[in-house]
């Protein structure tokens, strides 16, 4: 006696697209530029067109960059059937390569868009960061000398999903590049960082066979470990510098109840290996977000 197996039903259009945007890592846009608007309103300045404008223009970008991995990737084949990560649309089958593409130059021409307003409030150094921002973008995995194929996806992400996003938000507010911004946007650059950390830890074994040489390749899954974890607890650390630093109330230690999301973290990363570390990938999405909300609270307190 036989019995039928049905292959389960392929996801329908917008879970597709859904799949191809990441969801869960748009938090790493948004959280940025809450962090660096709620800098600028403590101390007085807060322009509202602004915040949605480099919110969109922030999700435009981290969903360019989105797609554009999962295209160059398919291309230079480090996305192969013994990937433990969530499904790729690309390499799938489930979009056409051709279409992610063409969705990718929409996302960076759409971000360009909003750049147009932000140029107009910011002037050149906006122009430059905006620039930048999307080229990098493309670059993570694209190009003759991609960043995240030669140990160079860590440090784009600290700077550009970090410091420049809370940095460069505090400016569209203030029309100044402020040292308080500067020392507010380094717990989130950690945090966002920590999330490439968990991703390039996991995929080390595959990437190791398609040469794509992650820090986590380069000098071993133990350094990703204490990379990891440095940066996790780097970023509450931080938290007492900051309120010294910029005679901000207290509040700005708030980060600090997010602790019990963080502790169980660094435990999974620190023993688990494979499939396990998906789990601590969203959770430090998580842990990202909460803490960067959290943040943003206390200072405006």
């Amino acid at each position: 006696m036989t019995t039928n197996v049905t292959a389960p039903a392929p996801p329908g259009p917008l879970k597709r697209w859904l799949m191809a945007i990441r969801v869960p890592t748009l938090p790493a846009a948004v959280v940025p530029v809450l962090v660096g608007s709620a800098t600028a309103f403590a101390d007085g300045p807060f322009r509202p067109l602004v915040f949605l404008a480099a919110l969109l223009a922030a999700l435009l970008i981290q969903i360019g960059t989105n797609l554009a991995n999962d295209y160059f990737d398919y291309l230079k084949g480090a996305d192969t059937p013994e990937r433990l990560g969530p499904t790729r649309v690309t390499q799938s089958g489930l979009i056409a390569p051709a279409t992610v593409r063409n969705a990718m130059l929409l996302c960076f021409g759409l971000a360009a868009l909003c750049g147009v307003y932000l140029i107009v409030v910011g002037g050149w150094p906006i122009l430059l960061i905006g620039l930048l921002s999307i080229a990098s973008g493309i670059l993570y995995t694209g190009g003759p000398f991609p960043l995240g194929y030669n140990g160079l996806g860590d440090l784009f992400t600290f700077v550009f999903f970090g410091v420049i996003a809370v940095v460069g938000t505090d400016y569209l507010h203030t029309g100044a590049f402020r040292p308080a911004a500067l020392l507010v946007s380094l717990p989130v650059a950690m945090l966002v960082t920590a999330i490439i950390v968990v991703n390039n830890l996991r995929d080390a074994p595959t990437d190791r066979k398609a040469g794509k040489r992650t820090l986590a390749v380069i000098f071993g899954e133990g350094f990703a470990r204490v990379e990891h974890a440095t940066l996790v607890l780097g970023a509450y650390l931080l938290l007492p510098v900051i309120w010294w630093w910029n005679g901000t109330s207290p509040f700005v230690l708030l980060p600090w109840l997010s602790l019990p999301l963080a502790l169980p973290l660094l435990r999974t990363v620190w023993t688990e290996r494979g499939r396990t570390l998906n789990l601590a990938l969203r959770g430090t999405a998580r842990l990202h977000m909460v803490f960067g909300a959290l943040l943003a609270i206390g200072l405006i307190v």
